[in-house]
């Protein structure tokens, strides 16, 4: 039996999966790791914790799926996009993880987007101006840590990091690359106007490959440790993102991935680079001829969770004690509401916003309030509003990529009914749940086997991803959903004239109990 090993590198953990050459998974390992927030708007990681994580997962699936030698064909990786770390001249951590989630440099993504440059420089990276850039994080280290930022010899995300522990060597794929605000989707290397703004050389920063490039030379200590032989190849592999959209067969023209676990993505592959003239969108390199249009959102299953533990809080204790799915029951309620929830309308942004509004100040709300509406009519609607947010990340891909023909739905929403087919009403789409195990990890794992030579073509994952579901729309519903939307959009940009003054004064008058709360 021939084997290929998928790494994601996620937010919150690191998943390793053993699969065989038919992307069945054979053996899985999944090690969390904490998120630093020491401060307000700070999401940082440990990247020894994630190294460490990445080590045990590895010998964790080596030994579960019994591995015997010459079995292992490739070690492939994903990895979340926007993460940077400093590295100074002994090539040692000058900081932790500064994580996409990280919302300090919001002051300098405000100032790009206003004197126009951040426009300019979208124009040509395929990256939005926001605080989960690389790019302005940079600026922000620049301006506000300039002794530590001096001290930087190299500058790497946390991909980068793990394959320099290996393999001793500061390299970074073209994918991961054009996550970070600094690359040039055109001319396929390091933006020379990126570099200027951000005052970083090229010599600070990894050498470019290829998502197909291989790594030899595992160093011995690893080798023995995790149980893989050292000339075993490592696959760069790309982002999560992109890595998704192959995990789940969404690499054909007109084919949509929508996932949503605790945050969420749009996404679509195109034949070539192209960019939304408003910025609203990213552009992503997965491989030759396959770029990934689309727009992230913070505000997923996140929201789902506030409502649970601030709403039902009583069914939430009531789940535990019974031993069952807290959020089966809350689905359960929302479903006994008519879809439109009666004319009440949420704005899910809890946590900013990326995609479809790019603003980190971004507030959510309930619009629609009467005495007539219950706790049930709220998580209806809060369920809706994540779907309506999605859909008009949906709109602006259409702008620029024209019409879905298919959607692929993954993430932990995928296990509701309920949830599939309001994704189906609203969308108005047939929508399939691919059965595929892990979706970015599976994603690296078919780059990797393409590396090796093992497929021809990255359109063999369609014999690995079967459907378990397929939801059609219906009428009645997307009737309703057809009224509400426009309404829900008008208000979405009447609300972003406020978002500022409310976050602000938010910030001037913090809640004492907000950090109570989260450590609870």
């Amino acid at each position: 039996m021939d084997y290929m090993i998928g790494v994601d590198l996620g937010t919150t953990s690191t998943k390793v999966v053993l699969f065989n050459m038919k992307g069945q998974s054979v053996a899985y390992a999944n090690n969390p790791y904490p998120l630093y927030q020491d401060t307000p708007d700070m999401a940082e990681e440990d990247p020894e914790e994630i190294f460490e994580a990445v080590i045990s997962g590895l010998t964790e699936v080596m030994r579960r799926g019994n591995v015997k030698p010459g079995e292992l064909k490739g070690v492939s990786f994903s990895s979340a996009m926007h993460s940077l770390i400093l590295m100074d001249e002994k090539d040692q951590p000058l900081t932790r993880v500064i994580t996409w989630a990280d919302n300090r440099a919001s002051k300098y993504a405000d100032q790009l987007k206003q004197n126009g440059l951040g426009q300019e420089l979208y124009s040509h990276t395929g990256v939005p101006t926001h605080p989960m850039s690389p790019l302005i994080k940079l600026i922000w280290l620049r301006n506000e840590q300039p002794e530590l930022f001096k001290k930087a010899t190299h500058f790497i995300g946390i991909k980068d990091y793990i394959l320099f522990r290996l393999y001793g060597e500061y390299v970074q794929d073209y994918s991961l690359a054009n996550a970070t605000g600094l690359f040039n989707i055109f001319e396929m290397d390091w933006d020379k106007q990126a570099l200027e703004v951000t005052g970083v050389t090229r010599e600070q920063l990894p050498r470019l490959v290829s998502t197909e490039y291989q790594l030899t030379g595992l160093a011995r200590s690893y080798a023995e440790v995790t149980g893989i032989p050292a000339d075993t190849p490592f696959i760069m592999g790309a982002s999560d993102g992109t890595l998704s959209n192959l995990g789940v067969n969404a690499i054909d023209p007109g084919v949509l991935a929508v996932t949503i676990g605790t945050s969420g993505a749009v996404r679509v592959v195109v034949d070539k680079p192209v960019v939304d003239p408003r910025g609203r969108l990213f552009t992503y390199y997965l491989d030759d001829g396959k770029w990934v249009v689309g727009g992230p959102v913070n505000n997923g299953g996140i929201v789902f969770r506030w409502v649970r533990d601030q709403l039902f809080s009583p069914e939430k204790i009531t789940a535990e004690q019974m031993q069952i799915d807290s959020y089966e029951i809350l689905t359960d309620i929302a479903s006994k509401i008519p879809a439109g929830a009666d004319g009440l309308l949420f704005h899910p942004y809890l946590g900013g916003e990326r995609a479809p509004i790019w603003d980190a100040n971004a507030r959510g709300s309930f619009f629609g309030l009467t005495r007539q509406h219950t706790r049930a009519h709220m998580v209806r609607a809060a369920l809706e509003g994540i779907v309506y947010n999605l859909y008009m990340v949906m709109l602006m891909i259409e702008g620029v990529a024209g019409k879905p023909k298919a959607i692929q739905a993954t993430g932990g929403f995928a296990r509701s009914e309920l949830w599939r087919q309001m994704l189906a009403d609203i969308f108005e789409q047939d929508v399939n749940i691919p059965e595929s195990f892990e979706s970015s990890a599976l994603g690296a794992a078919v780059i990797g086997m393409k590396s090796l030579g093992i497929v021809d073509d990255l359109s063999v994952v369609k014999d690995m991803v079967g459907v378990t579901k397929a939801h059609h729309p219906n009428e009645e519903n997307f009737a309703v959903y057809r009224e509400l939307l426009p309404i829900w959009i008008r208000l979405t940009n009447e609300l972003a004239g406020e978002y500022d003054s409310i976050a602000e004064f938010q910030r001037n008058h913090p809640n004492p109990r907000a950090k109570i709360a989260e450590e609870d």
